[in-house]
């Protein structure tokens, strides 16, 4: 895979995908607590000030670059509205493929939002990162969430349980493979 540090936005036919900013954290913090969000979410401290320092570590690495996460804020095209954040990862364990998460703030969710930024990420994946698989996890009882990705060709192709502080998580990965 390939790093693009050269990396300014992407564009849809609604939506532009940014590499989020300290400016960002009071909104991404605002959703990402929100109750029915946050169940869903990997992130554990959503209060401002940790989302602006994940922010300002994420800001430090390339898109494609290891060592985890980068993260994109979605607005629209037409008002600049931040609408949810996007990221991706190289896998650590597992050579070509890249990771992709999605948050959509509440409001903006049923809009297709997440499926538009989605698409154009896994996209990014392949033809600029030169990713082999675009690979998601997701709650599983998170419908919506799944329904996302497999209208982007995202497949599940694994369901599993993970223990979690005496709690089961039901989780899926859902894949997509670059085509040859």
């Amino acid at each position: 895979m390939r790093t693009d540090p050269a990396f300014t936005e992407i564009r849809t036919a609604r939506l532009v995908l940014r590499r989020s900013q300290s400016r960002d954290a009071e909104a991404i913090s605002a959703y990402r607590s929100d109750p029915d969000v946050h169940v869903h979410q990997g992130w554990h401290k959503t209060d401002p000030d940790h989302v602006r320092g994940e922010i300002e570590e994420m800001l430090r690495r390339a898109p494609g670059e290891p060592g985890g996460w980068v993260q994109f804020s979605v607005e629209t095209l037409d008002t600049a509205d931040l609408v949810g954040d996007v990221g991706l990862c190289p896998d650590r364990d597992d050579a070509g493929v890249m990771l992709v998460g999605y948050t959509m703030a509440p409001v903006h969710q049923g809009r297709g939002y997440a499926t538009e930024a989605i698409d154009a990420l896994v996209d990014y994946a392949f033809t600029t990162l030169d990713a082999d698989v675009a690979r998601a996890y997701a709650d599983a009882g998170n419908v919506a969430s799944v329904r996302v990705a497999e209208k982007v060709g995202l497949l599940v192709v694994e369901r599993f349980e993970e223990a979690d502080g005496g709690s089961t998580w039901h989780g899926v990965r859902m894949e997509r493979r670059r085509e040859a």
